[in-house]
């Protein structure tokens, strides 16, 4: 039997999907604001053009703070919505969950940056499958 005391906070995830990548940045407690303009700066630095972002109604993904970063942009980023309560329209929710039950499935992290650098490895193995990536479109189109 193994006994351990986890004391770290959170680790989240911020994940983003092309047709033919995903994109993600993990962060040490929740995500708020500042967090979300990070990533989106992520992806503007990675993608180039016009940028559509589609997304949940996560509060902080409607914040002041997300608004002026989108219009600092200058019309690169748009921002369209999902609707409440549909996660099964949302790809990126099948990257969480095959990285939860697949990849991080009975790992047992000894840190918080233990798990971060497994995590990080994961994601990186998963985004080079680029069948998986398709996988995670086809299960979202499933509930058009």
């Amino acid at each position: 039997m193994l006994f351990h005391h986890f004391n770290w906070k959170t680790l989240s995830l911020a994940a983003g999907i092309t047709l033919w990548n995903f994109y993600f940045r993990l962060y040490k407690g929740a995500i708020r604001s500042p967090q979300v303009v990070d990533f989106l700066g992520h992806l503007l630095r990675h993608i180039n053009g016009p940028l559509l972002v589609i997304w949940d109604g996560l509060p902080q993904h409607r914040s002041r703070v997300v608004r002026n970063f989108v219009d600092a942009q200058g019309g690169r980023l748009t921002l369209e919505f999902l609707p409440a309560y549909a996660p099964e329209l949302n790809p990126t929710e099948y990257i969480f969950g095959h990285l939860k039950h697949h990849e991080l499935a009975n790992y047992c992290a000894q840190n918080l940056w233990d798990l971060s650098e497994h995590a990080r490895r994961a994601l990186r193995r998963m985004r080079r499958r680029p069948t998986l990536v398709q996988a995670f479109w086809k299960q979202a189109t499933l509930f058009d």
